[in-house]
Formats: C-alpha cells, sequence, structure tokens
C-alpha cells in the first residue's frame, strides 16, 4: 500500500505541516503547521474556473441595491478617513460585474479603477501604481494566497493602502458550522493573526476597523537593503 501524501504546503507561507481542520464527503480544510495561519481547502478540491464563473454569474451586485451600498460602507468609511484629502488614486481589484465600490469613492472626490480578472480583464491597470488598492470580498477566493498578495503589494506606492473585506474566520472549534465556508469559491481563510503575518512581511501597519474590514498601509519609503 502507497503511503499517504503529505499535506500540500500553505500557499500563503508556504510552510509544511498542515493538520487538517474540518473535512467533509467533498471538501477538507487545512489548517497551516507554520506562522501565518491561513485555513485553505485541499488544493485538489478548488473548484475550476469555469465553476468559479459559473457561480459568480449568481451574484446580483448592483450599485442601485441599497443594502449592497450599506454593507460596501463598512468598508468606504474607514478607507475615506485613512485616505485624507481627496483626489487619491485607486484600483477596486476584483470589482466583479456591477462595479460599485468606485462610484462610491469617486462621490467623495478620488479616482478609482476598476479590475476584474473575468469581467473587466484590463492587464494595463495591472502595470500602473496606486495610493490605494480596495479587494472587497477577493481574497476568499485566492488559490494561490502568496502570489496574490505580492501582485496587490507591488500596485501599491509608498504608504499606500490596501482594504480587504473578507470575513475573519472562525475559531477552529466554531469552523465546522461556519457558513463562510460553504461557497464552494471559497478556498482561503485568514484570521486577524493571518493578516498581521502579511502585514509585518510587508513593514505594513495593521488596522482592524470592522470584523470583515482590514486596512494595511505600506512605509513612505521601501525598507533599506
Amino acid at each position: 500500500m502507497a503511503p499517504p501524501a503529505p499535506p500540500p504546503a500553505c500557499p500563503l507561507c508556504e510552510a509544511p505541516g498542515a493538520h487538517v481542520l474540518h473535512q467533509t464527503a467533498r471538501r477538507r480544510w487545512w489548517l497551516c503547521g507554520g506562522p501565518c495561519g491561513l485555513v485553505y481547502v485541499d488544493p485538489a478540491q478548488r473548484p475550476d474556473a469555469a465553476a468559479e464563473r459559473a457561480q459568480y454569474d449568481l451574484h446580483r451586485n448592483d450599485p442601485a441595491d441599497a443594502g449592497y451600498v450599506r454593507f460596501l460602507g463598512r468598508l468606504v468609511e474607514p478607507l475615506l478617513a485613512a485616505l485624507g484629502p481627496a483626489p487619491r488614486q485607486g484600483l477596486d481589484f476584483g470589482c466583479g460585474p456591477g462595479p460599485t465600490l468606485s462610484g462610491l469613492l469617486a462621490a467623495a472626490g478620488h479616482a478609482v479603477a476598476d479590475y476584474d480578472p473575468i469581467y473587466r480583464p484590463d492587464a494595463a491597470l495591472l502595470a500602473r501604481r496606486y495610493d490605494f488598492v480596495t479587494a472587497t470580498e477577493v481574497v476568499e477566493h485566492f488559490h494561490e494566497p502568496v502570489r496574490e498578495f505580492a501582485r496587490l503589494r507591488g500596485l501599491l506606492r509608498p504608504g499606500g493602502l490596501l482594504a480587504l473585506m473578507t470575513k475573519r474566520r472562525a475559531q477552529p472549534e466554531r469552523f465546522a458550522g461556519w457558513h463562510y465556508k460553504n461557497d464552494p469559491t471559497h478556498v482561503s481563510f485568514y484570521h486577524a493573526d493571518t493578516l498581521g503575518w502579511i502585514a509585518a512581511g510587508w513593514g505594513a501597519t495593521l488596522t482592524l476597523p470592522a470584523p470583515d474590514v482590514a486596512l494595511l498601509r505600506l512605509p513612505d519609503s521601501p525598507p533599506a537593503d
């Protein structure tokens, strides 16, 4: 009998030694055995691109939807306070089929471009740098968060802000009953400590103004070699 396959390395900090946090007939969630504390779906059980697109097409995010606008307000309010006087240049990364956040920020005087790898895949926007980048309900979809967070970091100017909205993962003893894990496109789950690990690696300052909002501010100048 062949020996069991080793646990998959963490897709964020790349540490070995993960252990199974929860398992069902269809999915297995691993808890990183290294410093970042990420929980992630087994790589063999992630949805493919077609399945992801089918799920995203069900979303009905609309700038005319008052409930959706209120939802985004949980990020908009602390972000505007952190940005200071307008205008600032920003990018909404993963804006989806109905960009809304950019309009809310434009109303406050900021210039915000919309990018989405499926619905608005303008690669030229990823060749620029911005005062701030937003990613609302995006990072939980990352199959390779080490690569994706490096890309987000590279989009920011010195002193720039990354504004995230994602539900922070439940404690291990509550994970089995946590509804957020059940979306088939949600494959990466972040604790406050995970976000702190990312911020420390960037030399960034982390603030957590709401249970599902995080702001990471880069230093004003890159660290000396």
